[in-house]
């Protein structure tokens, strides 16, 4: 099979990680949730060489996914696991997860669960980044944003663009407080939260 290939990764890829190299910089171990292609993956595994990178997707991505790792051939990019938010989930402890446009994609009772699972497979510091387009107050932020969302629910009335303001409550409840808001191309965000430790009882 061929490599699969997403224009958009290609377009997107260094402002995202002109955040990464930020928010990751005292990171190790990073947890990419819906690694897609496995565009990204490689692209940030080569310039961030102090992160252990670790893809994850369903079972039909990952032949993908493995196409480009092995070409790339980088010592940091293991093989990628089998993860759907809604089943089993590693029973490794990363200090960072990185996701890109996956909560639109995504039904809602999904978003909620991935949220929900973070705190079992992050340390007490991780560092939470997501890139994707995201609604602001219960309302888009370009016609290009709404006429997106349209077409995501035509295809599935569970997909759709996420509100800023309902995600950060997610991330709340698990533990995660918003560090940055980052303004991307095509009216996208790169958004970080860090885990917060618990305070004493």
């Amino acid at each position: 099979m061929d490599k699969p290939f997403a224009p958009a990764c290609e377009r997107n890829r260094e402002p995202i990680l002109g955040v990464l190299r930020e928010a990751f910089a005292d990171r190790r171990r990073v947890l990419e949730i819906g690694s897609g292609t496995g565009q990204h993956a490689v692209h940030f595994a080569a310039a961030l060489p102090w992160l252990r990178w670790q893809c994850s997707d369903r079972p039909e991505q990952l032949p993908g996914i493995r196409l480009w790792l092995d070409e790339a051939g980088l010592p940091n990019t293991p093989p990628p696991l089998v993860l759907d938010v809604a089943g089993p989930w590693p029973a490794a402890r990363y200090d960072a997860v990185f996701s890109a446009n996956t909560l639109h994609i995504m039904g809602w009772s999904e978003v909620e669960r991935l949220f929900a699972r973070l705190a079992d497979v992050t340390t007490d510091d991780a560092v939470l980044a997501i890139y994707g387009p995201f609604n602001e107050g219960g309302r888009y932020t370009s016609e290009s944003n709404a006429a997106f969302d349209h077409a995501l629910k035509a295809r599935d009335p569970r997909m759709g663009l996420r509100d800023a303001a309902a995600v950060d409550a997610l991330a709340a409840d698990a533990g995660f407080a918003l560090q940055a808001d980052h303004a991307m191309p095509a009216n996208n965000r790169c958004r970080v939260w860090r885990r917060t430790p618990p305070g004493p009882a």
